[in-house]
């Protein structure tokens, strides 16, 4: 009997330890971020899938930036973009926006689309086209066709707005259709948990997909800016 009961004993410790060794690592990976006096320059992306935003919370919260979804492919607009607009501006955040690019469609359509949502605004960060396969049609037609209708949609929206496009690039799109391919632009790139590796000269870096921030009731993507950059050089 005491046999059985010191290997119960132990067993049930073995299975305590388990919880809280995970529940640690759940804790730490949860809450990870980098070192603010080396990232101090924080900001975050929202689109209409967050619903309704307290922008003053966000703003006292050390957030200043945030990029928003205006557009899709060549015919979806946010829904929530205009609100958004108004109430991070008034909350007084530095306020870009991006573009969601489709595999699918052409790109001077998907430019267009992206320019009839925006604001005639100087002061905007330089506008963004997220580049992934994440939530993107399923064709994955040859390079250089993607880079045609990329380089399509950067040339209008650059002439239009006089900024030059930053390119939002997991890994994996930016191995198969950027990486060594001259089409040079600044990039965000997204490394969660750990500093990209894939790509050492980018201007912004998605390090968390399920943050939290005050006026927020949905996970929210965090990113920091180059500590090289700053929020002027940003909105060129």
């Amino acid at each position: 009997m005491n046999v059985l009961q010191t290997m119960l004993r132990t067993l049930f410790y073995v299975v305590v330890g388990g919880v809280i060794s995970i529940g640690g690592a759940a804790f730490f990976f949860m809450n990870w971020e980098p070192d603010r006096d080396d990232f101090p320059v924080r900001g975050i992306d929202v689109s209409h899938h967050l619903g309704d935003i307290d922008w003053p919370r966000v703003a006292a919260d050390d957030v200043a930036f945030v990029y928003m979804k205006a557009s899709e492919g060549g015919d979806f607009k946010d829904g929530a973009f205009a609100r958004n607009w108004a109430g991070a501006g008034s909350a007084g955040l530095a306020r870009g926006a991006y573009h969601f690019f489709s595999l699918c469609q052409p790109g001077v359509k998907q430019a267009e689309n992206f320019l009839s949502v925006l604001p005639r605004d100087s002061s905007m960060l330089a506008p963004v086209l997220d580049l992934e396969f994440t939530g993107n049609c399923d064709r994955r037609p040859p390079a250089d066709d993607v880079l045609r209708e990329i380089s399509a949609f950067t040339n209008l929206v650059e002439q239009a707005l006089g900024k030059q496009v930053i390119f939002y690039a997991p890994d994996a799109f930016h191995g198969a259709y950027l990486k060594g391919r001259g089409l040079n632009r600044r990039l965000w790139a997204r490394s969660i948990w750990h500093s990209p590796d894939y790509a050492p000269d980018w201007t912004l870096w998605q390090y968390h997909d399920r943050g939290r921030v005050e006026g927020i009731s949905s996970k929210v993507d965090l990113n920091v800016l180059h500590p090289d950059s700053d929020l002027d050089r940003l909105r060129l």
